[in-house]
């Protein structure tokens, strides 16, 4: 058993594609529209190395999300290899204004990370 993807809702899809393209490398699938649910579209990111991948959907009625901690979707973590790449990917997103929420650290369950937000406000943590 393995987890195959996992999905993130949008309002703009193409401009949260770009950011995973960018920074993570990410390989779109084509767009998709449905043919039943009208205005739905969604793209499948497959991440260099594999792994589980990421869905990104959109459709004209989302709601906000809600403020602070909620039941459900908490973040997504991205592996990148090494402290150096954790370091680097931080200090490019940084420098390209991408909301950095927390420096390049050891954390207490021993992983090394920083922690983005996407261009959505979803929590990227970047870690070795």
């Amino acid at each position: 058993m393995r987890l195959e993807h996992t999905a993130i809702w949008t309002r703009d899809l193409a401009r949260l594609r770009a950011f995973y393209e960018r920074y993570f490398g990410a390989e779109p699938s084509p767009l998709y529209r449905s043919r039943t649910r009208t205005g739905f579209t969604s793209s499948f990111l497959t991440f260099p190395g594999g792994g589980a991948r990421l869905e990104l959907m959109s459709i004209a009625e989302l709601s906000a999300a809600p403020a602070g901690a909620a039941v459900g979707y908490a973040h997504l973590a991205v592996a990148v290899g090494s402290r150096a790449a954790v370091d680097a990917l931080t200090a490019r997103m940084w420098e390209d204004g991408v909301r950095v929420v927390g420096l390049p650290r050891e954390t207490g369950d021993g992983y090394y990370e920083s922690v983005v937000n996407d261009p959505d406000g979803n929590i990227v943590e970047i870690t070795v």
